[in-house]
């Protein structure tokens, strides 16, 4: 069983309030099977998956009230409904919205827990957060990222704290522990985090098998493209066909006239926002300077875009360079790899990331807001990773103040001057402090009289 991080955060939301929760994300990150596990811990479990059982979606409409939509769904399940035991899964919920916007009745009648999933949420329901406002969360679903990667593997929790230490430290890490990671890193490149993907590694260890697993989850996504947007197919999967080669142009930039020698942003901007709102690529964009906040600095049609999993961009490249990936071959560009791997690491841990890139100064891979600050991140997948001009020309610009910078290589930790050198893997230790309370008090003395 693989261990996700989304699985003690459900935990957690339901000790601490009654409201339901929406778990988003893309197709085949493994949604259902995450609440399905939480759902054990119910006396009674019950799920409602309105693409399976589509009649569900006629029972749910024009309901009146709680009490209706109790009645309808005892009609519909054979499992008992339990007070104050049982756990509701309303799934691909994309197909009934009704369902959405009647969860506020039904948290505020109480009887039971609410959990509710789906694919495609940006694209089918836009303005679905703004509607149960109050009565339900909303949490982003990924991929799995590296640690959950090689914790799945058989890696245990001591290594990675020991690694998570060596990043807090800024020491390095053990020579043969090192060797290995790295190891396990180009694995994660080919295999990348599609649950049935992991899986069917852990089970086989035959790549090919694995391959074969993410064509079909291409072949998903594709399906989805002409069933969901009939009117933009053709653009939304030429988009999307077009990520791997953009990738490895020399800038990485998405280049419009690659798509079409009369493409203008304005008119295949849906195309784009398609593939982000499913989920299924992870646009980064260009900032004009790096200050906070970023998103006042941001390009709208200069970006890049990443594949949403790695191990779907290595499946779509030419066949046969699984291997050569996992041995390091130096004739393979590992640039536009990593890149995707960094992107990908950010987005899951709720970073956004964006790049720098400027005429007099250069470009810089990723820039992201951490802890009130901004940090530059240079990826290096070549040996002179300690060349980067870009990078020392905003370092020494007054301007910008920027204290640390990290870039990610092969090599192992140390830093030098303001520039922390970082193992590639490390990535995985990026992650924002949702922990610690903020307090502030209004100082109203002088008011008072």
């Amino acid at each position: 069983m693989l261990k996700r991080t989304i699985d003690r955060y459900i935990r957690n939301y339901y000790k601490t309030t009654r409201n339901a929760l929406l778990i988003t994300g893309a197709r085949q990150i493994g949604k259902t099977y995450s609440i399905r596990q939480f759902g054990k811990s119910f006396k009674s479990f019950v799920e409602i998956n309105f693409i399976e059982t589509p009649e569900a979606v006629e029972l749910f409409k024009n309901a009146k009230s709680s009490r209706d939509i109790l009645l309808r769904l005892s009609a519909i399940t054979s499992v008992p409904l339990i007070k104050g035991e049982t756990l509701v899964f309303f799934d691909e919920v994309q197909q009934c919205p009704d369902i959405v916007t009647a969860i506020k009745f039904l948290v505020e009648e109480g009887s039971y827990r609410y959990i509710l999933s789906g694919s495609l949420l940006g694209v089918k329901l836009k303005d679905l957060r703004s509607e149960p406002v109050g009565y339900m969360g909303v949490k982003d679903m990924f991929a799995l990222d590296f640690e959950e990667f090689i914790s799945g593997l058989g890696i245990n929790d001591s290594i990675i704290a020991s690694l998570r230490e060596s990043w807090r430290t800024r020491m390095a890490v053990d020579a043969f522990v090192h060797e290995k990671i790295m190891e396990l890193f180009r694995l994660y490149l080919i295999v990348g985090g599609m649950p049935a993907a992991v899986s069917k590694y852990i089970e086989s260890n035959n790549l090919q098998e694995v391959m074969a697993v993410q064509q079909d989850i291409i072949r998903l996504y594709k399906r989805d493209i002409s069933q969901y947007d009939p009117e933009n197919k053709l653009h939304i999967e030429d988009i999307f066909n077009l990520i791997p080669p953009e990738l490895n142009a020399k800038n990485k930039r998405f280049i419009l006239k690659r798509l079409n020698e009369n493409a203008k942003f304005d008119r295949i901007e849906n195309g784009f926002l398609w593939l982000t709102n499913a989920g299924v690529a992870i646009p980064v964009y260009n900032v004009e300077e790096p200050k906070i906040p970023l998103l006042l600095a941001r390009s709208r049609n200069l970006f890049k875009l990443f594949q949403n999993d790695i191990g779907l961009l290595a499946a779509q490249y030419a066949e046969g360079i699984q291997m050569r990936i996992i041995k390091g071959d130096k004739d393979i560009n590992f640039g536009s790899i990593y890149e995707n791997a960094v992107a990908q690491e950010l987005a899951a841990h709720g970073i956004i990331p964006y790049y720098y890139n400027n005429k007099k100064r250069g470009e810089i891979d990723f820039v992201i807001e951490l802890d009130g600050k901004v940090l530059p991140i240079e990826v290096k997948s070549g040996k002179d990773y300690e060349s980067h001009r870009a990078l020392s020309n905003i370092m020494n610009c007054n301007e910008y103040d920027i204290q640390e910078a990290v870039v990610f290589n092969n090599g192992n930790m140390h830093v030098s001057g303001n520039i922390i050198y970082a193992p590639i893997y490390m990535v995985m230790f990026l992650e924002k402090d949702n922990t610690a309370p903020v307090f502030y008090k209004v100082d109203l003395s002088g008011l008072d009289e």
